[in-house]
């Protein structure tokens, strides 16, 4: 139900905006109850096209002491095809993804109690091919960390070892697939929430090319950042599910010039040939980040493939450790836009808007704001305070050096099949046992993305692979491949798992039941 606003209200807009005082309050109330049936007439136009909640689907919160190592947020059975090309297959959601008729909560206090009436475009693709949805992963507090400890639900274990982080933002996806709970997880990933938690829980995590898989129905966090993809053991798993979600949707503006129709478990089949590896230096030796156990691994791993006969060739890309800076001066002040002031969706795109999702995060914000983690409260003050301040100088910056740091990579791939460097420059760390002071907090939800995040501000596709283990946690290994070639990525990646495979011994699983 539509009101008009007081003159108190348009007062306090007219000084928000900064349009200054002094106006006709009077005048302005009558043009805008003028303008408002414009908007009532519209709902009733809309109310049609908005997606209708499909029959009551079963969910259930688990049970006390079945919850291995907290990464689960909800269990479900939804399955609704017998055939299909992942017939029987059980996949797990980030909790970020909606999947109608069950809670969304997306880490967070905002959306408790929210129920999207929609699926995802993944999650229809997904149940198109017979696969089963098993249930919704835990994440982060809005996704907005690359550790496991800011979830609304409590802090995700590394599968390996009970109070250690599983990484984030796709936290619950990578330990229950370490943990053969689920034979592949969607996650999504805008500063390495895929990659992160597969290279800390020991499982291969693809960043496709930015648009190659649809977003559509998943809470978006920044437009140019978002991508989704598939986690799971191997590399041939995480190929047939690309193979379902990927293509064109309609409804996603976040779709360019991408190739679409390939087959790329079938891509999997054909053996690469001479394969070129730059070992890329400037994801090496961050001064102040990098633990030489983590660097010597991935190096090691790096040696067994050159003696396997692969060309791998040390490559220097000076501006990737200004990846970071690019990534989050994007991420600051759009993600505050769309997802704060923007009540999780934004404006100024076209495509399927879910109102009930602005409503809930509205709601939210207004009933629970206080209670968001830190890392999300700093991103918003940081996001407006630069945007309002500088009037948005910042942000062009960072889109315009993200074309010059594509360029760079761009440049670097036309030697080589991939580059290669740590997914996470050092080892899971402890989870801490009481909420941080507020710059620790911050802190600890951005040190993981330095390797990371420059690939999500450019796009090209990026999957993590384990090196091997140290001090018996995993290490990953990031493979990046040309942009809008997965398939070729694919390849080298499988290749690199024949080669790594045969020698790593993993330790025994220790999940934690809460």
């Amino acid at each position: 139900m539509l009101h008009p606003p007081t003159l108190e209200e348009i007062a306090a807009i007219l000084a928000r905006l900064g349009l200054g005082v002094g106006h006709d309050l009077d005048g302005y109330r009558t043009a805008i109850d003028a303008a408002l049936p414009s908007f009532a007439r519209v709902e009733s136009l809309a109310r049609d096209g908005q997606l209708r909640a499909p029959p009551s689907r079963m969910r259930e919160r688990p049970a006390p002491g079945t919850n291995p190592t907290n990464a689960w947020y909800l269990r479900t059975s939804v399955r609704e095809h017998e055939t299909g090309s992942l017939a029987g297959m059980r996949i797990a959601l980030k909790d970020s993804i909606a999947l109608a008729g069950v809670g969304m909560r997306n880490g967070s206090p905002l959306l408790q109690g929210y129920t999207p009436e929609y699926d995802a475009t993944v999650v229809q693709r997904l149940l198109g091919e017979g696969a089963e949805i098993a249930g919704k992963a835990v994440c982060e507090d809005l996704c907005i960390s690359g550790a496991s400890e800011t979830s609304a639900q409590g802090p995700v274990h590394n599968p390996y070892r009970p109070g250690f982080s599983a990484g984030g933002s796709s936290s619950g996806c990578g330990s229950l697939v370490a943990l053969g709970e689920v034979e592949a997880a969607i996650g999504c990933d805008q500063g390495g929430s895929i990659r992160i938690p597969a290279a800390w829980c020991g499982i291969v995590g693809l960043k496709p090319t930015y648009g190659l898989v649809p977003y559509t129905g998943i809470m978006p966090i920044e437009r140019t950042l978002d991508h989704a993809g598939p986690m799971a053991r191997d590399v041939s798993t995480v190929a047939r599910v690309l193979n379902v979600i990927a293509g064109d949707d309609p409804l996603d503006p976040r779709q360019g010039r991408v190739a679409r129709e390939r087959d790329y478990a079938a891509d999997l089949e054909v053996a690469p040939r001479s394969l070129r590896i730059g070992l890329l230096d400037e994801g090496f030796g961050w001064p102040g980040l990098s633990e030489p156990a983590t660097d010597s691994t991935v190096r090691a791993a790096a040696a067994e493939l050159a003696a396997a006969g692969m060309a791998v060739e040390p490559v220097s890309i000076p501006l990737h450790r200004q990846g970071i800076d690019i990534m989050s001066v994007i991420s600051a002040e759009g993600a505050t836009s769309t997802m704060i002031e923007g009540f999780g969706q934004g404006n100024n795109w076209k495509g399927f808007h879910p109102v009930s999702l602005n409503e809930a995060v509205g709601r939210g914000l207004a009933a629970r704001g206080n209670k968001l983690y830190p890392s999300v409260v700093a991103l918003a003050l940081l996001g407006h305070y630069t945007r309002t301040r500088y009037f948005g100088r910042y942000y062009g910056l960072a889109q315009e050096a993200s074309r010059h740091l594509h360029s760079a990579y761009d440049s670097a791939l036309a030697r080589f099949d991939a580059l290669l460097l740590p997914t996470v420059p050092f080892q899971p760390w402890a989870l801490p046992t009481k909420r941080p002071e507020v710059p620790q907090a911050v802190s600890r939800a951005y040190l993981t993305l330095h390797n990371t995040a420059p690939f999500d501000a450019t796009g090209h596709p990026a999957i993590s692979l384990n090196a091997g283990f140290t001090d018996g946690l995993p290490v990953g290994l990031m493979l990046v491949g040309s942009y809008g070639r997965d398939h070729r990525l694919l390849q080298v990646a499988r290749a690199v798992e024949n080669v790594l495979s045969a020698t790593i011994q993993p330790p025994v699983l220790q999940p934690c039941y809460v």
